[in-house]
C-alpha cells in the first residue's frame, strides 16, 4: 500500500494539470509516478522536463532502456523495473535482454548504469577505459549519468512512496 498516495487529474495543481494531460496522451494513461510527482508540482515539472531533453540524448531507445534497467535494479525499485521492462520491449529488446540489462550485462550502457549506480558515480580509471574501449566516448558518459540521475529521481520517488505499480507484472 503506497505511502504518500497519488493524486487525480482533478485535483492536480493548476500548474501540474496540462503536464499530467500530456503525459496520459504520450503513454496513453496516467501512470502513477506522474500523479505520485505531481503532490509536488516542481518535482513533476523537474522529471517531465529532464525526461524531454534526455530523449535528445545520443543513445537509442534500447541503449536508454538498458541504462533505466540497470539502474532501476540496483536502486531496487520495482515500479521502474515493470515500467521499464514494457517499455524495454516496446524498444525491441527480448525478455533475455532485458533480464540481461537488468544486470548490467546486456552492453556496455547497461554495466556503466550499474556501476555508477552502485558507486554513487566513483567509477575507477579502470571502469572508464573499459567503457571507453566498448565505444562509449566522453558525451555518451555523461549522457549516461545524466540519464542515471534521472531515473534515481523516480527510482527513489517509487521507493520511498511506495508508489502502487500500476504497469504488467514482471
Amino acid at each position: 500500500m503506497s505511502r504518500i498516495h497519488a493524486i487525480s487529474l482533478e485535483t492536480a495543481a493548476d500548474a501540474s494539470r496540462p503536464v499530467l494531460e500530456g503525459v496520459k496522451k504520450k503513454i496513453g494513461f496516467l501512470p502513477n509516478v506522474f500523479t505520485t510527482l505531481a503532490k509536488a508540482p516542481v518535482a513533476l515539472e523537474t522529471y517531465v522536463q529532464a525526461s524531454a531533453i534526455l530523449g535528445k540524448t545520443s543513445l537509442n531507445a534500447q541503449e536508454k532502456e538498458a541504462v533505466y534497467l540497470a539502474t532501476s535494479q540496483v536502486n531496487g525499485c520495482d515500479y521502474c523495473l515493470a515500467a521499464h521492462t514494457l517499455f524495454a520491449g516496446k524498444a525491441g529488446l527480448s525478455a533475455q535482454d532485458i533480464v540481461a540489462a537488468r544486470q548490467g550485462e546486456l552492453n556496455a550502457y547497461a554495466t556503466l548504469a550499474r556501476q555508477l549506480t552502485e558507486s554513487r558515480g566513483h567509477l575507477t580509471d579502470e571502469q572508464i577505459a573499459a567503457a571507453r574501449a566498448a565505444g562509449i566516448d566522453d558525451v555518451k558518459i555523461i549522457e549516461v549519468i545524466a540519464l542515471v540521475a534521472v531515473q534515481s529521481l523516480t527510482n527513489y520517488l517509487n521507493n520511498a512512496a511506495l508508489t502502487d505499480i500500476d504497469f504488467p507484472a514482471i
